[in-house]
């Protein structure tokens, strides 16, 4: 039996156990197992080594979002409206072949937006390049998840199954477990929380499952099975994403009113150009990205160039963006702009920074 037929003979079992107090060790026992064989998928294979064209693009610029859907949604026009890059759109499906980078130039911020061929279902075992579409998908720090709003939720939720089984969780945090494999002294098993959905004999079956027979697991938080196994795991990809409803010209405005409050969404035309400026203010703040100003002894700041970093970077961030040696000769900073309590203020290289803010270093 291949690794296909044994995923999909654990997902009927699953399916088929109804979920109380004596079957939840054997539920987790199955997830576990189901875990190991989606893993085993995604390795690459040694035969197809050297062979087909390369399909990840090099990364560039500040940060790097990946568009996903379905054929047919517009992915290929919405790069062609938000970038210079011309993204081949027809009305007919998998128009998109390969990978197609475009930049969106915000806020001073060079943005990678990369239109990955149209996912269909089954690409996590690699159906219609799948594979490769969500292997890229994993580098992104932002998913555009592109929906077609006439075809209701539907889309929504198979592109969430396939991605949740490859091991990208949207829109999460990473579970609050310390868990630790050691080299002898067996399981030793603490929780600073009353845990509901989780114990501790799950928990060893669980590590058995996986042949780990000495570790140390610290529950901060009330967790799943999922959850300790994507800690055991260890290759998840948390990350952000934005739902955008395409075509809502052509669904009435009370379908559009439910769509556009659901969490995490945004609702869009490309054919009639409506709402992209919302899209990109909302990209921005996903992203979260801070443009920092830099000024020399004397002169007014450089408003043309600015310093683009995370959200939470500090004056030590900036100086090793500057040049890498800047923070060994570093005096003080002065530093105007939201984050200081009177401008200019004099920092240190602890300092956080916050979005626009004007900095001029000073050296030793």
């Amino acid at each position: 039996m291949g690794i296909l037929e044994k995923i999909s003979e654990i997902e009927k079992e699953i399916a088929r156990t109804q979920k109380n107090k004596a079957t939840e060790y054997h539920l987790g026992l199955l997830k576990a197992k189901l875990a190991k064989y989606r893993a085993q998928l995604l390795e690459p294979s040694k035969s197809s080594a050297g062979k087909g064209e390369g399909f990840d693009v090099m990364k560039s610029g500040d940060a790097r979002v990946a568009l996903i859907g379905f054929p047919s949604v517009g992915k290929s026009t919405f790069l062609s409206l938000m970038t210079s890059t011309a993204s081949e759109a027809a009305s007919y499906e998998f128009t998109t072949l390969t990978c197609i980078p475009g930049v969106i130039e915000y806020k001073g911020a060079n943005i990678q937006l990369l239109d990955l061929p149209g996912i269909i279902e089954g690409a996590a075992q690699g159906k219609g390049r799948g594979r490769q579409v969500i292997a890229v998908a994993r580098t992104a720090d932002v998913v555009i998840m592109m929906l077609d709003a006439t075809k209701g939720e539907v889309q929504r939720c198979l592109l969430e199954k396939e991605l949740e089984s490859v091991g990208i969780r949207l829109n999460k945090s990473k579970p609050n477990i310390y868990f630790k494999p050691k080299k002898g002294g067996g399981i030793s098993f603490n929780s600073t929380v009353t845990l509901t959905q989780c114990s501790e004999k799950l928990v060893q079956l669980i590590l058995h499952e996986y042949k780990i027979f000495n570790a140390e697991v610290l529950f901060r938080e009330d967790c799943t099975p999922d959850e300790f196994i994507d800690v055991i795991v260890g290759n998840r990809v948390y990350m952000p994403c934005l739902y955008v409803y395409n075509k809502i010209d052509q669904i009435s405005m009370e379908e559009v009113d439910r769509l556009a409050r659901r969490p995490h969404s945004v609702v869009i035309s490309c054919g009639m150009k409506l709402n992209l400026d919302y899209l990109l203010e909302k990209l921005w703040e996903y992203l979260a990205l801070t443009c920092i100003y830099t000024k020399k002894r004397g002169q007014r700041p450089d408003f043309t160039d600015a310093i683009i970093l995370r959200k939470g970077a500090s004056v030590e961030h900036v100086c090793h963006r500057i040049h890498r040696s800047l923070a060994s000769q570093f005096k003080y900073a002065l530093v105007w702009g939201t984050s200081t309590k009177y401008s200019p203020q004099r920092v240190g290289l602890t300092h956080m920074m916050e979005h626009e803010d004007v900095i001029q270093i000073v050296k030793k």
